[in-house]
């Protein structure tokens, strides 16, 4: 992308100067451009600094010690919304704040900090979200600076389902408060349902940023660095649009275990924009069967009234469309192990019985848990326990550039046996059942981390298994619609290729005509020796660093899991090939990282 000055555009810039502030950012990437912006704005502070007006301290004269600093690290877009929550009220309340992503807020401005407010998501086993690993590898390492005039507070954000529940946002407070920091308040830790932690938390961190800074002189708002702005639109998350189906159309064959849906969706809204890496999220609904089947467990009147905070429900409805029946929760276990007084329940809660915890949220959903530990709920304390239904995120499996008005998903369904019954996920259940014609309700989920690069010359090498190749249809297509003369590389993985070579004929068409110059393919059960992508990925190792030499993007999408082997062949493959020591190699992939060109979309 290039950036051009005409001249009849208001600018303090001359000609000359335009020009080449436009060859300078020519093809940066998000992360760069928000650093270039930051470098630009401190070497803007220091030059106001100096400067004695005569008149009152106006918007001109904001520093570090009159302004709050808000980083967020995100995901799945959960810690980001709740950051730009904050920062727009922080902003209405007249307030100077700045909003930066983990990975592009300046290092060595930390030192200069006075209030800073991180929200930050912690995934997986205790790990960072991508965009926020340098930002925790730097505040961990001896490189961090002493912090003795910072004022600070963090809000978490995690799934207690998981043993290390919000692991980074508890370690960040106490690495910032060993380094002299003063915490403001208590760190918020926030569940699945964010908004029962974050409101409140909110409502103090903004409490205190006036306390902090309303003896400093009235300035106007200052929103440098935020991220890229994007188009306004009329439907969220909390107001989704009705999405009829256009197409719903298995792509595994009939033998296969794995039922996985091409879904298209109709987009007929002007302000209904995507790119390809962006997601989708759909709001979901319970099955008429499961909700019946916690009703009569619990003997419970499912027409009856429920109310809760604001709302008066018919316990049904309550079920159908408010509340999570599929995935178990910490919280509600260990309310219901509190009502039930079963004794093997409360050992599964033991500090050192995590394991065995995570299999029971892995395999029971919520009438198993009533079946094998009964409790007798009333309807009011049940629907108060339950956490809120959230919708599911799916990577938008293709361009707009390609398709028009229309949205595609790949969307595996979640079915398997638990002691004799049916149990299938919320969402994609929900989708199975979904015919042409009918309408689902959806909102678009931004993710700038996860991006073509801005440069079409660039190669690019996907790294995607299962439904993990979704977005990579999405980048196909945009790169083929705008003329990318950069090479594509895309390795796939599946149990069988017979069954679950997902888009399959695509694929190989795109091969064919040269829009696709590598396919490597690793199908797991086909044979005695399972092979995973970071086979292939290991056994390419010299053209992948070759590839990645010459500056070509990575991107992998799919399980953490998957993500973590396929990191550890990078790196392996890099020391290999590269010629470099085990450290050498593991800090060129992690640069790789600082600069945008290895993205992850890991769930």
């Amino acid at each position: 992308m290039t950036a051009h000055f005409p001249a009849s555009q208001t600018t303090p810039l001359s000609e000359e100067r335009g020009d080449l502030l436009a060859r300078l950012t020519e093809g940066l990437d998000v992360a760069a451009l928000n650093w270039v912006s930051g470098y630009a704005a401190g070497l803007a502070a220091q030059s106001l600094r100096s400067l004695r007006p005569l008149q009152a301290v106006t918007a001109t004269e904001i520093g570090a010690d009159l302004r709050l600093t808000i980083v967020y690290g995100s995901q799945s877009g959960n810690a980001r919304r709740e950051a730009e929550k904050l920062a727009a009220e922080v902003e209405s309340g007249g307030l100077s704040v700045r909003l930066l992503r983990a990975d592009a807020y300046p290092l060595r401005e930390l030192a200069a900090e006075r209030l800073l407010y991180v929200v930050i998501s912690t995934q997986g086993e205790g790990d960072p979200p991508d965009d926020a690993l340098a930002f925790v590898e730097f505040l961990s390492g001896r490189r961090a600076p002493a912090l003795k005039e910072l004022r600070y507070a963090v809000l978490g954000l995690g799934d207690s389902s998981y043993p290390q529940f919000n692991a980074i946002g508890r370690r960040i407070d106490a690495r910032l408060s060993e380094l002299g920091a003063q915490r403001q308040f208590a760190t918020g830790e926030a569940d699945v349902d964010v908004e029962t932690v974050a409101a409140p938390w909110r409502k103090q961190a903004l409490t205190t940023a006036r306390d902090l800074l309303k003896s400093q002189p009235a300035v106007a708002t200052v929103t440098a660095l935020r991220p890229v702005a994007v188009a306004a639109t009329t439907w969220t998350r909390e107001r989704p649009f009705a999405a009829e189906v256009l197409t719903n159309q298995r792509i595994t064959g009939r033998d296969s275990d794995h039922d996985v849906r091409h879904v298209e969706l109709a987009l007929n809204d002007a302000s209904l924009s995507y790119e390809p890496g962006d997601a989708l999220g759909l709001w979901p609904r319970n099955a008429s069967g499961l909700v019946d089947e916690i009703i009569s467990r619990l003997a419970l009147d499912g027409d009856a009234p429920v109310h809760y905070g604001d709302d008066a429900l018919p316990l049904r409805d309550w079920l159908t469309t408010r509340r999570e029946l599929t995935r178990l929760s910490r919280p509600f276990v260990v309310s219901h192990a509190a009502l039930s007084n079963d004794p093997e329940l409360n050992r599964l809660l033991a500090p050192d019985n995590s394991a065995a915890l995570a299999q029971l949220f892995a395999t029971q959903q919520l009438p198993d848990l009533l079946a094998s530990h009964p409790a007798p709920w009333h309807a009011e304390a049940l629907v108060a326990a339950l956490r809120p239904l959230t919708p599911r995120l799916y990577s938008i499996a293709s361009s707009r550039k390609a398709v028009g008005d229309e949205a595609h998903l790949a969307i595996a369904l979640v079915d398997y046996q638990y002691q004799g019954a049916q149990r299938r996920g919320a969402a994609s259940n929900f989708i199975l059942e979904r015919d042409a014609g009918d309408a689902v309700p959806v909102f678009i989920e931004r993710n700038e981390r996860f991006r073509l690069p801005s440069d079409s010359s660039r190669d690019v090498l996907m790294i995607g298994p299962g439904t993990g190749v979704a977005p990579y249809r999405g980048f196909l297509q945009e790169r083929i619609a705008i003329g990318a003369i950069g090479r594509n590389w895309l390795l796939f993985g599946a149990r069988h290729a017979q069954s679950q070579f997902l888009y399959q004929l695509e694929w190989q068409d795109a091969l064919k005509h040269g829009h696709l110059h590598r396919l490597d393919l690793a199908f797991s059960r086909d044979q005695a020796e399972r092979v995973y992508v970071q086979q292939r990925l290991r056994e390419q190792g010299r053209a992948v660093y070759e590839w990645l030499a010459g500056g070509a993007h990575v991107y992998v999408c799919g399980a953490v899991a998957m993500g973590k082997d396929v990191h550890a062949a990078l790196v392996d493959l890099v020391a290999e090939h590269g010629g470099r020591s085990p450290e050498a190699a593991a800090e060129f992939v992690a640069q790789l990282q600082k600069d945008g060109r290895y993205s992850r979309d890991v769930y």
